[in-house]
């Protein structure tokens, strides 16, 4: 059983749709799960050509605005134990590292609905992440929309 699980979250709901697997899969393993969000590396902010904000602000404020976002998602998990981080830049390299730091066991994330694996995470972070991983990979598919 899993006793570190990641889950790299973006700001759709489709990613969030792996969420209740999550914390049941926690729950009865009484696993730590680690909410990660990664964002593109800012650049300098410019206005009418006056910088307005350098790169370790926006760092900063991204960072703090991703951490409230994860916050809330770690509310929805009650009594999970959940930790936050946030990196920056691409999405798949940073989800790898950050599974190695955290020493994770599983990584579960979501993918977009569809018909077959290969085409769920065909060219998707998705699909490099299960591809590279070294721990085990949960991909879950949401409910489709409209399907009924």
């Amino acid at each position: 059983m899993a006793k570190r699980i990641l889950v790299p979250l973006d700001e759709t709901a489709d990613a969030q749709s792996v969420l209740e697997a999550v914390a049941d899969m926690a729950r009865g393993a009484g696993a730590t799960v680690r909410l990660l969000r990664v964002a593109p590396e800012p650049d300098e902010v410019v206005s009418e050509g006056h910088v307005i904000a350098y790169v370790d602000q926006e760092v900063a404020r991204l960072e703090a605005e991703s951490l409230d976002d994860l916050r809330a998602v770690e509310a929805r998990l009650g009594g999970i134990p959940v930790e936050c981080a946030v990196r920056f830049g691409d999405p798949a390299r940073e989800v790898l590292r950050e599974a190695e730091a955290f020493g994770a066991d599983l990584i579960a994330l979501s993918t977009k609905t569809a018909s077959s694996l290969s085409r769920a995470v065909l060219g998707s972070v998705a699909e490099h992440v299960f591809r590279k991983a070294a721990p085990a990979v949960v991909l879950y598919r949401g409910a489709r929309q409209g399907a009924g």
